[in-house]
């Protein structure tokens, strides 16, 4: 595996020298799948199977501080018996996280190092613009750019129209309309995944997303299935998986998401409703809670028919439940320690 190779996976070259000082031959993976703590890693040294370090492990206090799918790490891949070890998660451009599914409230690390997000909705009757708006703003908050990708325009009479109301909410967002039907439809997302550069297929299960990366492989390397009555999606990806494509590029494909909790996404929330924040700013009373106040820039908006009703109560939702994790004790200090630790990593590199 020569370093050219490594460098279509996105490898740094900072990264590089930081794997190398780090321990006498270390040297800078990336995570390629991970199932039941056991990790396929791609190093200059090949493919190989990876565990985590006790070290890793026993100062990891929370999910994302284990190594997801896309992370950069330091790797010993030295070993002639066993699994390579992992000591170190390197620093992370971008991650998109969700609160894991279920009733408890921690987080679950999707995907690390991605340049795009790839947000797929089908045009059927699972089409949801509130669901749009959810992974919307996860989207932002992970530090990669969305891009919007209608699937299945086959099975719609009238796509233009579903565009025009995406178009309200992902203001300045590109948006595909792709089908599988269209034997050339997939290349619409080609300029977004160059030599070196990751994205990932977020959305709910059915959407079209596992067709989608065979057809940007150019083989059925992921299994597919059709829509169930309902027009809901059924399971066919299990587990996140990287893979690389042929120009070089990198797409994440990951399972379908029936659910997608909020986990900390207070900027990307702004961003996506950058409209209501707008209006809000225009409001007479700076803490007006645009309910009842007088001259409330934004319920006037909703009375002309300027912003709709639904978007609003949209965005109160979405705000209340990342409230309920931020005020999760102790991890905002945790996260500000996380990203001033980060800090000093970059700040290291860039000496170099």
């Amino acid at each position: 595996m020569t370093n050219g190779i490594m460098a279509a996976y996105g490898r740094s070259d900072p990264n590089a020298a930081y794997a190398r000082d780090y321990h006498e031959g270390c040297t800078a993976g990336r995570i390629l799948s991970q199932e039941k703590g056991i990790y396929r890693l791609i190093s200059e040294k090949g493919e190989q199977f990876a565990e985590i370090s006790g070290k890793l492990r026993y100062h990891a206090k929370r999910a994302a501080d284990f190594p997801a799918v896309g992370d950069f790490v330091v790797a010993d891949c030295n070993s002639f018996q066993g699994n390579a070890v992992i000591h170190e998660i390197l620093p992370r451009k971008s991650v998109f996280i969700r609160k894991a599914a279920g009733t408890g409230n921690t987080e679950q690390v999707v995907a690390a190092n991605i340049d795009t997000v790839f947000i797929c909705m089908s045009l059927n009757r699972d089409f949801n613009l509130r669901r749009l708006e959810r992974y919307f703003a996860v989207a932002w908050e992970s530090g990669a750019s969305p891009v919007i990708v209608l699937t299945k325009s086959d099975l719609c009479s009238d796509p233009e129209a579903f565009i025009s109301h995406v178009e309200q909410i992902a203001f300045g967002t590109d948006i595909l309309l792709t089908s599988a039907m269209e034997q050339d439809g997939y290349k619409k997302l080609l300029p977004y995944i160059p030599f070196g550069r990751t994205a990932a297929l977020i959305g709910s299960s059915g959407v079209g997303k596992s067709t989608l990366i065979n057809q940007l492989l150019g083989e059925d390397r992921m299994e597919t299935r059709g829509l169930r009555n309902d027009d809901k999606g059924k399971h066919t990806t299990t587990r996140r998986e990287l893979f690389l494509l042929e120009q070089g590029g990198m797409v994440i494909d990951t399972p379908g998401m029936r659910e997608l909790g909020l986990w900390d996404t207070g900027e990307g929330l702004e961003q996506s409703f950058s409209d209501i924040k707008a209006l809000a700013a225009m409001c007479r009373f700076c803490d007006c809670s645009h309910t009842d106040e007088p001259h409330c820039a934004v319920q006037e908006a909703i009375a002309k028919g300027e912003l709709s009703k639904e978007r609003f109560q949209s965005y109160q939702k979405l705000k209340t439940e990342n409230r309920y994790t931020e005020d999760t004790e102790g991890y905002l200090a945790e996260k500000k320690q996380k990203f001033k630790n980060i800090a000093k990593v970059n700040k290291s590199f860039r000496r170099r």
